[in-house]
């Protein structure tokens, strides 16, 4: 079954963001502003890759969508993280509304539109677990009888680490349990669906699907940074964050592939 990791790498749409602008212009100076461009693209290249570079079950697809106004320098800059990962590829799209396009995007990268496929959301400031693909289709195959019997039907891996640039320690990690977070999260489509995990708001999917939840293994890695589209509210809880010790440093290996250094390096821009 084939399975579609997306991605919106600063995507300009209309609606789809909790911080509001007045106009696609306003949008676009936004979140092509220098500092924050530069936070993304080392999110992106220390955080987000190698896990998706090292999963034990390469067979995936990783659909990268920006905007058709992405300034050069960085789409130049992108290319050159994603060559090397060979599932990765960029979908240029003009400014338009978001589920839409986002649904448009996905429904194209399926290979076979008739055929059911699993589509994951994954932010570029997010990492998955090493065996994040695989443990999916592990969960697909062990409820085969719920995905065979509904149109969609939700997968969700509610437990993982946040973590933040600090200015005593290298970086700070904070444990994160939570469901429909909107990361290690996938749906499995049916064949001739044209609905996408895009079509849902990540918090609410169990409103409108069958949903199974697991929480055995940390699956995920968020970023807490000023740029959070989804720390703009006010009011927005703060995990207790705390010195990394020495396991969380062999886990960010072993789980994400990620390092110490890298973290700190994700974080160099902006810390």
């Amino acid at each position: 079954m084939q399975a579609i990791l997306f991605c919106r790498f600063s995507y300009p749409a209309e609606g789809g963001f909790q911080l509001d602008h007045d106009s696609v212009a306003a949008r676009r100076d936004y979140l092509y502003a220098p500092e924050r461009m530069e936070q993304r693209l080392a999110l992106l290249e220390h955080l987000c890759l190698p896990g998706l570079k090292a999963q034990t079950d390469p067979d995936f697809d990783f659909v990268v969508l920006v905007g058709t106004c992405l300034p050069s320098e960085y789409r130049t800059r992108l290319e050159h993280l994603l060559s090397g990962l060979a599932q990765a590829r960029i979908v240029a799209r003009d400014p338009a509304p978001h589920r839409q396009v986002c649904q448009s995007v996905l429904n194209a990268a399926r290979r076979h539109v008739n055929q059911p496929c699993l589509q994951v959301r994954h932010d570029d400031d997010d990492a998955l677990a090493v065996d994040f693909i695989a443990r999916l289709r592990r969960a697909v195959s062990d409820c085969d009888a719920l995905v065979r019997g509904n149109r969609l039907v939700g997968f969700d891996w509610n437990r993982g680490f946040t973590l933040r640039a600090s200015e005593v320690n290298r970086f700070e990690i904070a444990e994160t349990v939570m469901p429909y977070l909107g990361v290690a999260q996938a749906m499995a489509v049916q064949g001739g669906v044209r609905q996408t995990m895009m079509n849902f708001a990540h918090s609410r999917i169990n409103r409108f699907m069958p949903t199974v939840t697991f929480t055995d293994q940390p699956m995920f890695l968020r970023a807490h940074h000023d740029f959070n589209d989804s720390r703009q509210r006010p009011n927005v809880a703060t995990p207790d964050f705390h010195a990394p010790t020495l396991d969380h440093v062999e886990m960010l290996s072993r789980r994400f592939a990620v390092t110490a250094d890298a973290v700190q390096s994700a974080f160099a821009p902006f810390d």
